[in-house]
């Protein structure tokens, strides 16, 4: 069962931005925008709440949905052909999905909430409108997301976060 729940009233994406600014966590989103930077974003995320055991995302699943964490923390669960099971760790000031996201093939594992977490979504659609109304923020969104993806590639352990 997947327990999201948007949030009905447009919700302060300052914590998301501390938590970018605060963590330093190898799998980090370094993006640095400033305020009004924040603003114009924040019309394309949109904010979750996910209760502590519900499921984010299914592995195999086709969706390039993004989540970016500003609370809580996640597990990543990857099953491989030896049915050895794999497991990462993901907190606040990183993200989810960047995997699908680049690739667009299907998910490549499961997440769970280890804990209740607020995170903001962004899907394709919404991030090729941010694309076309302000280009030079989806460029640093692109190059942040890539920069989480090649540290989790170059860090055996982490390589499971990439979903």
């Amino acid at each position: 069962m997947n327990a999201m729940t948007p949030s009905a009233v447009k919700p302060d994406i300052h914590g998301l931005a501390l938590a970018m600014r605060s963590s330093n966590a190898l799998d980090a989103v370094p993006l640095n925008f400033n305020e009004m930077q924040w603003t114009k974003v924040a019309d394309y995320l949109q904010p979750v709440s996910l209760k502590q055991g519900h499921v984010l995302i299914e592995q195999g699943v086709k969706d390039r949905t993004v989540y970016f964490v500003e609370s809580g923390s996640l597990t990543v669960h990857y099953e491989d052909s030896k049915e050895r099971i794999r497991i990462a760790m993901v907190g606040p000031g990183s993200l989810l999905g960047e995997g699908a996201f680049f690739s667009h093939l299907p998910r490549s594992a499961t997440v769970n909430a280890g804990s209740d977490c607020r995170l903001w979504c962004l899907t394709p659609l919404r991030f090729r409108e941010l694309g076309t109304r302000f280009p030079d923020l989806a460029l640093e969104m692109t190059l942040a997301m890539s920069a989480v993806l090649a540290r989790r590639m170059y860090n055996r352990p982490k390589r499971v976060a990439v979903t």
